[in-house]
């Protein structure tokens, strides 16, 4: 093993340049969920030079790469490494070679780093494959940022089977910590998240004859304070549960009372009975404070991904690998966190680790988190990320 781990050391330090290359091209080249067609194009070539067989297309627009050696059995069981490809509508702020060439798209939550990685990794291993243990299957998949999630398309179209997969791994950029450390968190680690569409319709009129209304402003109002209660006095205390409305929109005058409001807000959990039965009461109590002022309602409640579960032993394993690695100064234990994650489907379906590397560098300025128009990372993060994904799979 320490053979194969100097091997590794030193094929991500000499690919560290064509590896970054890739991230630069990606970061120049962002595409929104479901719509990365050049992405996926571009990554299909890379695969291409490097031999590696694989198919386009899963899941829409991913693909899924198998690296095998010589001595592997077709029913032999595979582990898989994931990335995902897509990027968000926001409007990069950076001032970098590689900034963002389409207008209000960016990279902003690091997919192009771990696309980058996965394809860095693949290389190193495909060089390796004669001494693998079990052949590899690598998923680049479209779509983590937006319902139904990219991944449970890639399921859907198969990508856990033919070869089986018997565990799986992924990482994300973490900048809150620093570049050269990594994070993990066996058990639960992230929530559930579903979206929640809410438009009140009540009866528009002027300010100053409020009793000749239907005023969807103050029932809004009174929607967001009393749906509270759900988290606050419905779910058991030992669940972690957040319902945060971040929109809330109605369109009057300072004299004019309008005719609808609409909210939309999120829904995060880590317990699926407790999941469906307070999305049941979100429908039920805000139909019983819109219909009991007088107004209607409409509401759609968009089912996204379900709580990420790392599995205890295979994180704990990838720990130990990061620590004689990195050193244990370098490796943290990481709290849960009610964001969430598409990994989470394939979590659902095999043993799963989903761990985080720093990307975080204070003298350079690389601070901004994630979904922020200046988030960058320092790119020495990108050998990390290589290591690790390769030595996973030893």
């Amino acid at each position: 093993m320490n053979t194969i781990k100097q091997q590794i050391i030193n094929r991500s330090e000499e690919l560290f340049e064509k590896v970054r290359g890739y991230r630069e091209y990606l970061h120049q080249h962002p595409e929104l969920s479901y719509q990365e067609l050049e992405t996926m194009n571009y990554v299909s070539a890379r695969l291409t030079e490097l031999g590696i067989e694989h198919s386009t297309g899963v899941g829409g627009t991913g693909i899924v790469g198998l690296i095998k050696g010589s001595q592997h059995t077709a029913n032999q069981t595979v582990v898989a490494l994931r990335a995902d490809m897509d990027a968000l509508p926001i409007h990069e702020e950076n001032d970098v070679p590689y900034k963002s060439k389409v207008e209000g798209v960016m990279h902003a939550c690091g997919h192009d780093v771990h696309t980058s990685i996965l394809l860095g990794a693949a290389e190193i291993l495909n060089e390796l494959r004669e001494q693998l243990p079990q052949p590899v299957k690598l998923i680049f998949q479209p779509g983590e940022e937006k319902n139904p999630g990219g991944a449970s398309l890639m399921i859907r179209d198969g990508a856990l089977k033919n070869p089986t997969v018997e565990k799986i791994y992924g990482l994300h950029v973490f900048p809150d910590l620093p570049v050269g450390m990594t994070g993990f968190k066996g058990g639960l680690y992230m929530a559930s998240c579903d979206e929640i569409y809410i438009t009140v319709h009540g009866k528009g009129g002027h300010g100053a004859t409020p009793h000749q209304c239907i005023d969807p402003i103050v029932i809004g109002a009174e929607l967001i304070l009393n749906l509270q209660t759900i988290v606050s006095r419905k779910c058991d205390p030992k669940i972690p549960c957040v319902l945060s409305f971040g929109h809330f929109e109605a369109l009057g005058a300072t004299n004019v009372i309008p005719s609808k409001a609409i909210l939309k807000g999120t829904f995060r959990t880590m317990d699926e009975a407790w999941r469906a039965e307070a999305l049941e009461l979100v429908e039920k109590q805000a139909r019983a404070i819109v219909e009991g002022n007088g107004g209607q309602l409409e509401i759609e409640i968009s089912k996204g991904y379900p709580f990420l579960e790392n599995d205890e032993h295979l994180t704990e394993e990838l720990k130990q690998k990061a620590i004689d690695l990195l050193g244990s100064e370098k490796v943290e234990d990481l709290p849960i966190r009610l964001a969430a994650e598409d990994f989470s489907f394939y979590a659902q379906e095999v043993p799963a680790c989903f761990f985080r590397i720093g990307v975080r560098n204070e003298e350079r300025g690389i601070t901004f988190g994630v979904h922020h128009p200046r988030f960058d990372i320092d790119a020495n993060a990108l050998k990390i990320g290589m290591q690790m994904m390769s030595l996973a799979v030893f």
